[in-house]
């Protein structure tokens, strides 16, 4: 459950000896939790805003975290909306959720329950950061399908060439561009660089016509390997592991939302607010 170690290919960012620490202080941590929303007014004065944090604090937080863990880069520590309990994020990872001034911690998805349902708050604080990261890749990067006359919107979707969904998503392609969407598609081999996925995906970039070779491979053609220099894939399964994917298809909308796994292209055009041309 545990993932994004940089610089190798499998999703494990966490060693399992850090696994362990982590599952001996869960119990602990459901108790600080509740003790810290039952005893809020008996806590520090931690913020000074919704979005600010004593620095102080932030800076005991980092220190401990990184005096543990001294392999990875912290930064933004941030409130939450449950007293005592603060986000980081691990750069090039996950967000991780910290109490009692960082002597615990998971790395999970934390969900406010409102009346017309439940929000997940992790999800939301990652938005934001997926979307800057992503409109920092050029678009020539991308294998990249137009929309069709006037472009309404424009997503990105991380893919792997011998995905079944990842195909029967690709049959949808053609009418999410008449319908004005701009198709990006990203790498996201799942057997990691240099599997054989990897090599499909880098001889269709490095084709003269990318697009038309990525088909021919979601199809279940082949081509001649043409593994060029340069080629930014193994960047966009790097970028993928960082922004969350865990799966393909994987489709980010331009505010950054995630969305994993098979829909047709009315669902998603119902869910950008694009109605039938």
């Amino acid at each position: 459950m545990l993932g994004y170690l940089n610089g190798i290919r499998c999703l494990a960012f966490l060693s399992a000896a850090f696994l362990a620490a982590t599952l001996m202080a869960a119990a602990s941590m459901a108790a600080t939790l509740m003790a810290a929303t039952l005893m809020a007014e008996e806590a520090p004065a931690a913020s000074a805003g919704k979005d600010k944090i004593d620095p102080a604090l932030s800076a005991r937080i980092i220190d401990r975290l990184q005096k543990a863990r001294p392999q990875f880069e912290y930064r933004d520590v941030k409130p939450t909306p449950v007293t005592g309990v603060y986000e980081v994020r691990v750069v090039g990872g996950p967000l991780l959720y910290i109490a009692n001034e960082g002597e615990y911690f998971f790395d999970g998805d934390l969900y406010q329950v409102r009346s017309d349902g439940f929000v997940n708050l992790r999800e939301q604080a990652a938005m934001e950061p997926r979307r800057q990261q992503l409109a920092a890749v050029p678009a020539k990067q991308a294998i990249v399908f137009p929309a069709i006359g006037q472009t309404k919107a424009t997503v990105h979707v991380f893919t792997d060439v011998d995905c079944g969904y990842c195909r029967k998503l690709h049959q949808q392609v053609p009418e999410m561009n008449r319908l004005g969407i701009e198709v990006r598609y990203l790498a996201f081999p799942r057997a990691g660089v240099d599997s054989p996925a990897y090599r499909k995906y880098v001889s269709a970039w490095c084709d003269k016509d990318p697009g038309a070779a990525l088909t021919k491979l979601k199809s279940g053609g082949t081509l001649t390997e043409n593994l060029c220099p340069n080629n930014p894939v193994a960047h966009q399964y790097e970028l993928g592991q960082a922004l969350g994917v865990n799966g393909t298809p994987a489709i980010v909308l331009a505010d950054g939302t995630l969305v994993p796994g098979y829909i047709t292209a009315a669902q998603l055009a119902k869910m950008l607010g694009i109605g039938a041309p």
